[in-house]
């Protein structure tokens, strides 16, 4: 075990809602086991987070929320925070918005909290997905083909031209409005009609929209990269990893993931890392295509759910890098781990049931960890809610999570779809033969073309991590 000192405190920082965000309690756990004093500002309490025996207190974020693009709510109740705690701490961002928000106060919080150095609006930058596609392009890093039209006419000719479906994605997805129908981050759109449909959305978005070609999902086409890097993007602990399920399926975060290197996927990470002086922790998702050829499909400046799924044999994951790092100590150098598995129970649980499958076998090809015996084995497992030195947090995602699936029932039951959305769809495309839809004119005198079986199977929602 390395040295670790603890005379400093942590604040995590999450000011997105999902109560069941498990790379909180992830961070919360890290360095709470280290015997550091870790405090959280989150939403309500931070859900099933907040009775974690390893958190010291729980913080309300910003009164009414935070606007991005103005962030000096953040600033008041970060220094709101410092005074509670009395002296200078680390400072986790947990999500995109967060990054975000504390890279543009990070001045004014110098002397209260040790921040990762970011220039020039960083994570702004790079989880922009327009400015993503241009650094890629820049810097030769594999990227699915990306359109971003200036009209409506130039959306559907798009999405025409890169061939049906494709990919939808407001440049800044943090700038979309909390409860506005029919806009998400990312969605696959199916006809022009649909693309031209979302582009005179624009405005009510908040940001440009992008289209880009759809790389289908299939057997070993999801990967991701997390790290953790010092002054002038230098790694102080790197991997990558694969899903083997993901939630919604196909689509979505990771609910069983496995650590796995590859050199191609590891050798873009760190090359655009350096390129960009990134400092600070990160996580990519790449997805294979049907070459061969890894395409980055993510950027996104924070420690990504799964994080701990990159544990060493001694314990050191990303979050624990940077802490040493922010605190002036050694990081040292990793030892071990690939071939670990990372499972989210209650997305695992729900993939295996709605995929009808439990993840794959490794292929011949995947390196084999060393072997161990049971013990050991059953150690290579991390799963993201239950803990034997922990369980608080478990017992309260589950019932948090039977009381959600609970009410839903009771909600179809009497005839109130918890997803009315989603039955509208299933009306409007019940006539559909898939693979057979003839070529024709939709709405607004957009063209739409046949839908192959393999997209149609698709949902309509892509989720990212």
């Amino acid at each position: 075990m390395h040295a670790f000192a603890n005379h400093v405190p942590a604040v995590v920082l999450r000011l997105d809602r999902n109560p069941f965000h498990h790379g909180t309690l992830g961070a919360v756990r890290s360095l709470g086991r280290k015997g550091v004093e870790v405090h959280a500002v989150v939403e309500a309490g931070g859900g099933p987070m907040g009775r974690s025996r390893y958190l010291c207190a729980a913080h309300p974020g910003p009164v009414g929320g935070l606007d991005p693009e103005t962030p000096e709510a953040l600033l008041e109740c970060l220094t709101a925070v410092s005074e509670r705690i009395g002296r200078p701490a680390v400072l986790i961002a947990m999500d995109d918005l967060s990054a975000i928000a504390v890279a543009r106060v990070a001045p004014a919080l110098r002397d209260r909290f040790r921040i990762p150095h970011q220039p020039d609006n960083l994570p702004a930058r790079v989880a922009d997905k327009a400015e993503l596609s241009r650094l890629c392009s820049r810097w030769d890093v594999p990227h699915p083909e990306t359109v971003v039209p200036a009209s409506g006419a130039e959306a559907a000719e798009a999405a025409w031209r890169l061939g049906l479906p494709v990919v939808a994605k407001w440049s800044r997805p943090w700038l979309l409005p909390a409860g506005a129908d029919g806009l998400r981050s990312t969605t696959l759109v199916h006809t022009t009609a649909e693309a031209l449909r979302l582009y005179e959305r624009s405005a009510e978005a908040g940001s440009r929209l992008l289209l880009q070609r759809f790389l289908p999902a299939g057997p070993d086409t999801d990967w991701f990269f997390h790290g953790a890097f010092t002054r002038g993007g230098r790694p102080l602990l790197a991997g990558s990893g694969r899903k083997e399920l993901s939630w919604p399926v196909r689509t979505g975060l990771t609910a069983v993931g496995r650590w796995l290197p590859d050199p191609a996927v590891e050798e873009a990470a760190l090359r655009l890392a350096e390129r960009l002086g990134y400092q600070g922790i990160l996580d990519l998702d790449f997805r294979r295509d049907e070459h061969g050829v890894f395409r980055l499909v993510d950027f996104n400046p924070r420690p990504g759910a799964q994080f701990r799924l990159f544990t060493d044999a001694a314990g050191l994951d990303v979050v624990q890098a940077m802490y040493l790092d922010l605190t002036g100590q050694r990081v040292p150098q990793p030892s071990g781990g690939a071939g670990r598995v990372f499972v989210a129970e209650n997305y695992a649980l729900l993939a295996a049931v709605r995929g009808r499958s439990l993840p794959r076998r490794r292929p011949a090809a995947d390196p084999a960890p060393p072997k161990q015996g049971p013990a050991a084995e059953r150690a290579r497992v991390e799963a993201a809610w239950f803990a034997a030195d922990d369980v608080r947090p478990f017992l309260a995602m589950l019932a948090a999570f039977l009381g959600r699936g609970a009410a839903k029932g009771v909600r179809v039951l009497r005839g109130v779809p918890a997803q009315g959305r989603r039955t509208a769809r299933a009306v409007v495309r019940a006539p559909r033969q898939r693979g057979r839809e003839q070529p024709g004119v939709g709405s607004a005198g957009a063209v739409s073309r046949p839908v192959p079986p393999e997209a149609s199977a698709e949902p309509d929602e892509l989720v990212t991590r």
